[in-house]
């Protein structure tokens, strides 16, 4: 890959990294309910999430999910029923007191937190549409692809790594400012909507959109 084709990638990558999506929500829920140490192992499975999807962009797959529409289908509910499970799960999540050293007490392990973002990111066939359309235009057939998938993994890798990392903080920040249980109550019920309603719009999306 050319160094002006990586840079050119590099300024989409950050874009896409810190657009707001069901990744930018799943790191803020995190944020909010465990602070940022804790909560930051989301990030590493919205990652995992990424690399999986490029995975299946690279070896083709991608091209067949786009292509059939009943593996389109069960992908995209697949996808809109976990966001709007996560959504219910967290609008009805019990307002738990803040400490001092670090968010909320634990409720998931980091395993679990790692699993959510993966399944977030993986189960999400909107991105690999988006993948399709964006990958081919920075790979130049007549090279090796595996160094330019490689290269273009890598940089994914670090502006999300980057975008999310923002987003967490942020949330573990207005969480330390937000002790009130009243506060992360009406806070719960904010992230557990607009979960909901990125599970409605994934539900409305169609290919070629």
């Amino acid at each position: 890959m050319l160094l002006s084709t990586w840079l050119t990638f590099m300024l989409a990558s950050w874009a896409i990294s810190f657009s707001p999506g069901a990744g930018a929500l799943s790191a803020m829920t995190s944020g909010l309910r465990h602070g940022f140490a804790r909560g930051y192992w989301n990030t590493a499975g919205l990652i995992l999430g990424i690399m999986f999807q490029l995975a299946v962009v690279g070896i083709g797959l991608g091209t067949l999910l786009a292509a059939s529409e009943t593996a389109f289908a069960a992908v995209k509910y697949a996808g809109v029923a976990y966001l709007v499970y996560l959504g219910w799960r967290q609008f009805r999540a019990e307002a738990a007191p803040v400490s001092l050293e670090g968010g909320a007490p634990a409720r998931e392990s980091r395993r679990a937190l790692v699993l959510r973002g993966f399944l977030i990111n993986a189960s999400n066939p909107k991105g690999t549409v988006f993948l399709l359309a964006v990958v081919p235009q920075f790979i130049d057939a007549t090279r090796p692809l595996a160094a330019q998938y490689l290269a273009i993994a890598g940089t994914m890798a670090l502006t999300d790594t980057v975008a999310m990392a923002f987003y967490t903080l942020l949330a573990a920040k207005v969480l330390r400012l937000m002790r009130s249980p009243v506060h992360i109550r009406w806070m719960n019920r904010a992230f557990g909507m607009l979960f909901m309603a990125a599970g409605v719009l994934l539900a409305c999306f169609r290919r070629g959109h």
